[in-house]
């Protein structure tokens, strides 16, 4: 057994590095709830900057991102529009409800990105006063649990152009906006242009211990600070995290690659081990999904053989398992979580 754990767990298992934690000590901070916090504003300028936002709001969390894009969007008794996987449906606690009040109609789109055909034959009269009134679409990207598939450009496209001729406003969950960028060469503005809001996560692969950044217009972003203040997310010298954010976006956005080829090398060994199924192709960015098929074996009976041999894996559903790499990842790593999971069936 190696002596250091390789977890695979998620990407949010990655740890501030040396020159990370550095910036951190070394920030320079201030009241971010009187904008008076020099790294808070410096991270906003250069989100507005790249995504081509008029404004933008630092928040400790993705999740709180979505929940008041939601409540800013939304007015309860009114319909939310995902797909079935969306983070924002499967792994937010009912925030939406309990949060915004709202509903939330689920489509079924191939891996997760479902298109402006699809979107169109949900959209219903808004006049019609017995059904929820129809308000916002959310998109994700990459989409999470479809396996970690990018949004194509034309295709987030074409439900905007959907959306907006019906009236609807649109909000993209960017958990993983960088990997959808490095992956399709998409610039995040280009992303961004389709959306009335998006939020970019750097807990991911981007490697920073907390925040994310919620964008949009200085509008939206103005009531967006209501929300914030009023769901406990306004901070103080938040500058020292802001560090963290500011040191992943300008070291950690072109070294996802490397990540998305560590998934690709992972994938083609699992596909390899007998007992375990797995479509490679599918494989896009840095999430690795595959099947336990081996009798008398469960994802969790094989997430607990290998975390005994110092590898950490996720059981996803109940026959699935979900596989992340990382920053904190490397080749030899790979090789080494291959025959953990390898030598565990074989046991």
């Amino acid at each position: 057994m190696q002596n250091r754990f390789i977890d695979l767990f998620s990407d949010t298992k990655t740890k501030p590095s040396a020159g990370m934690r550095k910036a951190m000590a070394e920030a320079e901070v201030g009241d971010e709830q009187k904008m008076e916090d020099p790294t808070v504003n410096r991270l906003r300028e250069l989100i507005c900057e790249l995504l081509g936002t008029e404004d933008a709001l630092f928040l400790p969390s993705g999740t709180m991102a979505n929940q008041i894009a939601i409540r800013v969007h939304c007015r309860p008794g009114e319909e939310v529009i995902a797909d079935k996987t969306a983070h924002i449906i499967n792994s937010e606690g009912g925030g939406p409800g309990a949060n915004a009040g709202v509903m939330i109609r689920s489509l079924d789109g191939p891996n997760g990105v479902f298109t402006g055909e699809q979107l169109q034959a949900v959209l219903r009269d808004q006049n019609y006063r017995y059904a929820a009134r129809q308000r916002l679409v959310s998109l994700e990207n990459t989409s999470n649990s479809g396996f970690g598939t990018v949004w194509p450009l034309a295709t987030m496209q074409g439900v905007a152009k959907t959306a907006r001729g019906a009236g609807l406003s649109l909000h993209m969950d960017g958990a993983r906006l960088a990997n959808a960028c490095v992956k399709s060469g998409t610039k995040a503005r280009d992303y961004a242009a389709c959306v009335d809001s998006l939020w970019l996560d750097y807990t991911k692969g981007l490697g920073a211990p907390v925040g994310a950044s919620l964008a949009g217009s200085k509008e939206f972003i103005k009531e967006a600070w209501r929300h914030k203040q009023m769901m406990g997310g306004s901070m103080r010298q938040s500058g020292v995290i802001a560090a963290a954010a500011l040191y992943a976006l300008e070291h950690n956005w072109d070294r996802l690659a490397e990540d998305h080829d560590n998934a690709r090398y992972l994938s083609e060994g699992i596909a390899n081990i007998k007992g375990l199924e797995i479509d490679v192709p599918r494989m896009e960015t840095n999430l690795v999904f595959f099947e336990v098929t081996k009798p008398g074996w469960t994802p969790a009976r094989l997430v607990e053989a290998c975390k005994e041999r110092g590898v950490g894996l996720g059981a996803n559903t109940a026959t699935r398992i979900r596989a992340v790499t990382h920053l904190d990842v490397n080749r030899a790593d790979i090789d080494t979580a291959l025959k953990a999971i390898s030598d565990a069936l074989a046991a």
